[in-house]
């Protein structure tokens, strides 16, 4: 699988546990809220650097694609965590 799949499904993924915390948000402690306001912002620098590396996929260096990778699994998880603190 190529590094621009990987990531594609890595922002798939995020994606998802993304939206299944948004949906019980409303029922989230503060603390909780607190940490998906935090998750937000690094959602939206990934989502940029993503688009970046995506389109500029043959010139990226391999250490921005393993910085967005890594900004991607931190998220991943983050958002993951949040979920299931929900459930």
């Amino acid at each position: 699988m190529s590094l621009q799949e990987e990531l594609r499904k890595l922002s798939e993924k995020i994606k998802q546990y993304r939206d299944e915390a948004r949906v019980q948000m409303h029922l989230a402690k503060e603390d909780v809220k607190d940490e998906w306001d935090d998750l937000e912002q690094d959602w939206e620098r990934f989502r940029n650097r993503l688009d970046q590396v995506m389109h500029d996929a043959e010139e990226t260096s391999q250490e921005a694609r393993q910085t967005a990778q890594k900004l991607g699994e931190d998220l991943r998880d983050g958002y993951r965590n949040i979920r299931n603190k929900l459930k």
